[in-house]
């Protein structure tokens, strides 16, 4: 008889035998100090090479690095000793390694996990960037390596601490994400060095993580640990083939004996380091980049060590070593029954020296970040249809199509040296391949999806270009329609621009409606088209499904201009008023309507001289990691601009504003908007006079900001920022800007009491308030020189043609009282992050094409956001549902929202729900953290900022 679906995934992914479970960790000394040796390498999945070349050793002149020797040798070492341990981080690389093994390297492999002699930690795909990820792909990336490791080992493959040693920064978000997947603890190598330094002398380096002012606790605290030497060996003790530390020579009738001598030194370093600790057990990470690679070195020479150190215990010494794990230390943490310091803030921003801050990764190669987020946004769109097309979407009248590709580049794509900017161009490059070839997977499958939902088979086309206004289509049909798919809960109107070169044309949505006041405009903006003018109207689009619009063409002859050079005075709609200076150009003053409050508002552009290194007092530079401008004051690229107004009906209002040959600016109002749009481009940045620039837009207003201003963290709960201060430690500012900058995922705002001005962004950039009342971002770097961090390169990104890179993006303004902002700027943060998926067909639908339809039954509440719906098994589909206000921050939404899984979808029927850890690689009962009980099977609770997961057994309907 056929096993029930959750009796089958119990059976398959939670109850394998797990041996190193029923036994304790290796013996350690409740009288002597214990040195816990983790024997460890970090495998970045990319950065000097690409994935592939450091797995299979490519171009060694780089970097000597190859990954599957690396596992290769681990193996081979483990089964010679028992006592000896092994933990590995990245699954991109061990997943690519294992399918590679034959049945008995598996065998081995899986018995090593069993016995916890190779222990999974962290267990992402990658290990992320922290400072410039979005909160839903840090969510997919650990669910794709999570599942890996549940798939194949089991519970023994299920990670129990969370591993970041080398990103440059830590983001509180991180750690609640990890706290909700039900990670036990949380150990990373860089902090400020300012705060480690303080923490070093009060013994805080470990410490309790309150990670979400809206959480009740213990949801999403976690205990967390600062690593002594970073993610290296301490000083003498690295026995890697890429070192060059002396090896124990322990015959005495030989020369150069020097066991007394490495015993010693050894001694010497534990007892410094357990003098910033508070228990008597200490962690040592005995590896570092790419080691391992002949790993008999590492332990023949660990072997020594723990033999000769721990026979000194015979005569008294106090010292026990022993191989072990983060997750046995952090058990004998756990043991020590210890109280430990609180932290509520986040690690930002990390300096590693006086005038060292590592906040130019914060926005180092926009382009790429700003594809990365496109990528995500696509990436859930084809999970969405995958679920609601069904098992024809990967296979039908389009050919085969996937996700999972899609799924392993995002992955890749959130490490710390992949999104974060701070790779080689070559691999930067790479990375950018791989999100266009999971795209070309995922357009098989959502053409197919589509083609099942609406009935047409026609050709259907996607327009990549449409930013800088480019669609073949577009530009050459007479008849086309286009399909709008919205992968929001809930009903989305959207601006929709179409490069054109008729005059006059009609647009009809899907029950046959003029769509009023769209014009066609003529084309201001840099393009490389060859359209003459752009079709500008709204759409509407039902939550998780889409609608049809019909574009026809009226009149066969170009567009005349609507261009008007003119000293603008101001643009408004219902709900903003903007008004612009008549003498420089720039903005004056922005005014809500609806509330009848203005502020004073100024914009423009300057650029960061960035260091050359000839300073006297430093030789850093600025470079694809380091801020390190030479002067606390920027250049003004021009104090006044020139505008033209470009008004299209009542659809919108526009006024173009040029500040040089390489900078320029649409500001826009649309019609029903409650935000200001202000669509900037920069590039190529010249370099010719020698000088390395950083760009920034800055606001200037008369709001009373006194210093603070506010950020987000991964896109989720926002943190509050002070001008020149710390939360935890006496700050010693030595960098006024760069000191002062913090990344930002998807908005930062300054206020007072009556007012809040949000800047919402496109792309995770770096942003910070220098004056009263003032917000800058930056938005694009060229640098001339290399900030000697590893990277090898200066961040010159040539673009198309060579000459530097273009980069163009938006911010979206908000204005209006405190209380109120949120409920403003929350969905539109994730109206930008979830955007709207077009796609055309030539001609006229035929008669039975269905031009409308909505996976869910009805629209979300507001404060409801779909994380999460993507296919897990052929009858499961994996689903998260979002609070996305935080606790107090809306008197509207910030409160408990129920929701019913059963009445959700339109063409699902839901026969079972089981709700899953964060992760979705436990179930969420099996947890030791709280959960609140919901009032029956099918209605689920949300509260302020909280995530549940669910996997649903679903039939087609």
């Amino acid at each position: 008889p056929k096993l029930p679906w959750y009796l089958l995934f119990f059976i398959r992914n939670f109850c394998r035998y797990c041996y190193f479970i029923t036994i304790s960790c290796p013996a350690t000394n409740p009288s002597m100090l214990n040195v816990h040796l983790v024997p460890h390498t970090h495998d970045d999945v990319g950065w000097l090479k690409t994935v592939d070349q450091y797995y299979y050793g490519d171009r060694n002149n780089i970097q000597h690095a190859g990954v599957q020797y690396i596992l290769d040798s681990v193996i081979d070492q483990l089964q010679k000793d028992p006592a000896r341990r092994f933990i590995y981080v990245e699954t991109a690389f061990f997943y690519r390694w294992w399918k590679q093994q034959n049945q008995s390297t598996q065998r081995i492999v899986t018995q090593l996990v069993n016995e916890g002699r190779l222990e999974f930690i962290n267990g992402g795909w990658c290990m992320s960037d922290e400072a410039t990820t979005h909160y839903s792909a840090v969510i997919d990336q650990m669910t794709l390596g999570l599942r890996f490791l549940n798939d194949t080992f089991g519970e023994c493959g299920r990670p129990r601490v969370a591993w970041h040693i080398d990103p440059f920064g830590h983001a509180r978000e991180h750690a609640s994400i990890f706290a909700q997947m039900g990670y036990d603890g949380f150990f990373f190598g860089r902090l400020d060095y300012q705060d480690k330094a303080r923490r070093m002398k009060t013994k805080e380096m470990e410490m309790l993580w309150r990670a979400s002012e809206s959480l009740t606790p213990p949801l999403a605290d976690l205990f967390t640990g600062v690593l002594p030497n970073g993610y290296n060996p301490p000083e003498g003790f690295c026995w890697d083939q890429s070192c060059n530390d002396a090896p124990i020579r322990d015959d005495p009738d030989l020369e150069d004996y020097n066991v007394d001598e490495i015993v010693q030194k050894f001694l010497n370093a534990s007892y410094r380091q357990a003098g910033f600790y508070k228990a008597n057990h200490i962690i040592m990470t005995m590896g570092s980049d790419f080691q391992y690679e002949n790993a008999n070195l590492w332990y023949k020479n660990m072997d020594k060590l723990i033999k000769y150190v721990n026979a000194l215990q015979a005569k008294g010494s106090k010292v026990n070593v022993l191989y072990s794990t983060p997750s046995c230390y952090l058990q004998e943490l756990n043991l020590a029954n210890l109280t430990w310091p609180l932290k509520t803030d986040d690690f930002f921003p990390y300096a590693d020296d006086a005038h060292d801050f590592w906040t130019g990764y914060f926005t180092s190669r926009p382009a790429l970040k700003l594809y990365e987020r496109l990528s995500n946004s696509r990436l859930q769109t084809c999970n969405q249809l995958e679920v609601l097309g069904g098992p024809k979407s990967k296979s039908g009248p389009f050919g085969e199509g996937d996700s999972d590709t899609m799924k392993r580049a995002m992955g890749v794509a959130q490490h710390h040296d992949a999104v974060s900017g701070t790779e080689k161009q070559h691999v930067a490059y790479d990375y950018a391949r791989r999100l266009a070839t999971g795209w070309a997977h995922c357009e098989v499958l959502v053409r197919n999806s589509l083609a099942i939902l609406s009935g047409s088979e026609a050709p259907r086309v996607f327009c990549e270009n449409l930013n800088i206004s480019v669609c073949p289509l577009t530009e050459s049909s007479h008849k086309f329609s286009m399909n709008v798919y919205n992968p929001l809960g809930r009903t989305v109107s959207w601006p929709v621009r179409l490069p054109v070169n008729g005059s006059v044309y009609s647009v009809t949505d899907a029950n046959g409606r003029v769509v009023p006041l769209s014009k066609s405009t003529q084309e201001v903006r840099r393009n490389r088209g060859y359209a003459k003018g752009e079709l500008v109207f709204q759409v509407e689009a039902p939550p998780l499904g889409y609608s049809t619009y019909i574009i026809s063409m009226l009149r066969d002859e170009p567009p005349a201009s609507s261009a008007k050079p003119t000293a603008t005075r101001s643009i408004q709609n219902k709900f903003l008023k903007v008004t612009f200076d008549e003498t420089t150009g720039l903005l004056s003053s922005l005014t809500n309507l609806e509330t009848n409050q203005t502020i004073q508002l100024t914009q423009n552009f300057y650029w960061y001289n960035a260091s050359a290194g000839n300073n006297k007092e430093s030789p850093q530079t600025s470079g694809a990691y380091i801020f390190r401008p030479n002067s606390s004051d920027p250049f003004v690229i021009n104090k006044t601009a020139e505008t033209q107004i470009v008004t299209v009906s009542s659809t919108v209002q526009e006024v173009t504003q040029w500040f040089s040959p390489w900078v320029s600016q649409v500001v826009r109002l649309y019609e029903g908007h409650r935000e200001l749009e202000l669509e900037w481009t920069v590039g190529p940045v010249p370099v010719a006079d020698g000088l390395g620039k950083e760009v920034i837009t800055r606001l200037d207003t008369d709001i009373k900001s006194s210093d603070y201003f506010y950020t987000d963290s991964n896109g989720r709960e926002v943190l509050e920022r002070r001008k020149d201060y710390r939360p935890t430690w006496e700050l010693k500012q030595t960098e006024p800007v760069a000191g002062n900058y913090y990344p930002i995922n998807s908005r930062a705002y300054i206020k007072d009491d009556k007012h809040q001005l949000t800047v919402v962004t496109d792309r995770s950039q770096g942003a910070s308030s220098l004056y009263n009342g003032s917000l800058e971002i930056m938005l694009h770097r060229r640098l001339l020189y290399d900030d000697y961090r590893g990277v090898g390169e200066p961040l010159s990104e040539p673009g198309d043609f060579s000459d530097g890179l273009v980069a163009r993006g938006r911010l979206l303004l908000t204005f209006t009282p405190p209380d109120t902002a949120a409920d403003v700027h929350r969905p539109l943060a994730q109206g930008m992050v979830l955007q709207p998926l077009l796609s055309f067909q030539d001609g006229t639908p035929s008669a039975n094409t269905k031009l409308e339809f909505s996976g869910l039954q009805t629209d979300l509440p507001p404060a409801v956001h779909l994380l999460t719906l993507s296919q897990w098994d052929e009858d499961t589909v994996l689903i998260r549902l979002e609070h996305q206000y935080q606790a107090k921050e809306s008197k509207t939404h910030s409160q408990p929202v129920t929701v019913n899984l059963q009445k959700l979808f339109s063409t699902l029927d839901v026969l079972g729900a089981s709700e899953m850890s964060l992760g979705a690689n436990q179930w969420k009962e099996d947890m030791d953290r709280l959960h609140a009980k919901d009032p029956s099977p099918w209605e689920v609770t949300l509260n302020p900022m909280e995530i549940r997961t669910f996997l649903l057994r679903v039939r087609q309907l």
